[in-house]
């Protein structure tokens, strides 16, 4: 059965450092033998979360956009790429605003209780962050972890592996970067090679 891999993009500029650092990664999974699609968030009807707590009641969003159907197409993935540059530090308002609307999962997992993710499973799913930065700061990716973290655990994904690069301004873009791109190819490969071996055991 073929490998299912699902990248996100969550910048509001296309084709910039971030969403190339994420085709390549998506190529290398291509190349690898899986199944592979891309959807740009900035494209999507989504609307921020209403903290409205509706869901705590029936474990479903009362809002009718593209965020439920875009859930569901994770739900559906082995793998799925995560991918947004940072901004002020953290991860772009698409992304974010995306991620909030997940809360009727965190509804369904910890108020209603009709949803588990066993130890198996999140195994065989693998999530990973794909990010690039502006400045050569060390740090300059620590606050956006936290929520993709938190991403991962709703949606029952391990969280596999971070392709991040700063220093773009520098750099003058991910194509001038030493190793970026290449790593970005290969990891794709190899997160492919390590779940079809889990579908074999």
């Amino acid at each position: 059965m073929t490998i299912t891999v699902l990248g996100i993009s969550g910048s509001p500029r296309r084709h910039g450092n971030t969403e190339t650092l994420l085709d390549s990664f998506l190529e290398g999974a291509r190349e690898a033998g899986a199944g592979v699609e891309k959807v740009i968030l900035k494209d999507l009807d989504i609307t921020p979360c209403r903290g409205c707590n509706a869901c705590h009641k029936g474990g479903d969003c009362i809002v009718k956009d593209d965020a439920p159907l875009l859930y569901d197409r994770i739900f559906a993935a082995d793998c799925v790429a995560v991918a947004s540059p940072i901004y002020s530090m953290g991860i772009t308002a698409q992304l974010k605003g995306f991620i909030d609307r997940g809360q009727y999962l965190w509804a369904r997992k910890f108020v209603i209780k009709t949803m588990f993710f066993p130890n198996d499973h999140i195994q065989r799913h693998k999530g990973l962050f794909i990010s690039t930065a502006g400045q050569n700061w060390d740090h300059v990716f620590d606050g956006a972890f936290p929520m993709i973290t938190a991403f991962f655990n709703g949606t029952g994904f391990e969280y596999y592996d971070n392709i991040i690069a700063n220093n773009m301004d520098e750099y003058g873009g991910i194509k001038n970067h030493p190793t970026a791109m290449k790593d970005a190819f290969l990891k794709g490969q190899q997160v492919v090679a390590v779940l079809e071996n889990l579908k074999k055991q």
